[in-house]
């Protein structure tokens, strides 16, 4: 039997029984949302009344107590996400390659260093299983990527002054806000919060938690700099 054949069985199935219903895919986020609060609850409960410890936790850990997560927050790893670590330490040795083979032309010593010093953290995380939520929350700073290469790519094509150009540095802009500074001041404070999860990390990884995003937030508040400088003067050339 072939792709198309199989396809069009799953497509059959899911329209004759799990979209017969034309309410059943918001009935089952319903459920999904009523079944999620339901073992908070039940959690909350039992733990109030058969964990003595329970009470002395603070807020936050209740609520993950509660979301019924096991083993230690810093710890916690699956085949996905090793696998989403994996293509990502890929892209910083390709990029870290063209970088050094074409070296001026892509990049300076900042380059080299950032991507150097972001693809062994991502490496051990990867390779140890430690800290693989905060080596993420550092990941999604990459999504400004797309958004600098075009900068680039207008520039070049000569539309610095189009509307396109204007967009896009407003868009550069709020991105990096919110994913170089912004979120890294939240990780900082998940960080503290969890201290007493991350002083059980290896030495190396210990470090890495905080080296790491503290070398990557000096380098992010430095081209932040940059980035309101450039969109202050192309706002003004509008003007």
């Amino acid at each position: 039997m072939d792709v198309t054949s199989y396809q069009n069985q799953a497509e059959g199935f899911v329209k004759r029984y799990l979209l017969s219903d034309p309410l059943l895919p918001y009935t089952s986020v319903l459920a999904g949302i009523f079944l999620c609060k339901m073992v908070y609850d039940l959690t909350d409960s039992y733990s109030s009344i058969h964990i003595k410890s329970y009470s002395a936790l603070t807020k936050m850990k209740r609520i993950e107590w509660n979301n019924s997560l096991q083993g230690l927050m810093v710890l916690r790893s699956s085949p996905l996400s090793n696998f989403g670590l994996g293509v990502s330490v890929g892209y910083f040795l390709a990029d870290l390659g063209m970088i050094i083979w074409l070296y001026p032309s892509l990049g300076g010593l900042e380059y080299i260093f950032h991507h150097s010093l972001s693809g062994v953290a991502v490496a051990y995380s990867l390779f140890s299983g430690e800290a693989q939520l905060y080596t993420y929350m550092v990941l999604i700073s990459e999504v400004t990527t797309p958004s600098i290469n075009l900068r680039w790519f207008l520039d070049t094509a000569g539309l610095k002054r189009s509307k396109a150009y204007l967009i896009n540095g407003v868009a550069i802009f709020l991105a990096w806000l919110t994913a170089r500074i912004l979120l890294f001041i939240y990780m900082f404070y998940h960080v503290y919060i969890h201290y007493d999860q991350v002083v059980q990390l290896n030495t190396f990884g210990y470090l890495l938690v905080f080296v790491v995003p503290i070398a990557l937030s000096v380098m992010n508040l430095m081209w932040f700099g940059k980035i309101v400088k450039g969109l202050k003067k192309t706002l003004e050339k509008r003007q």
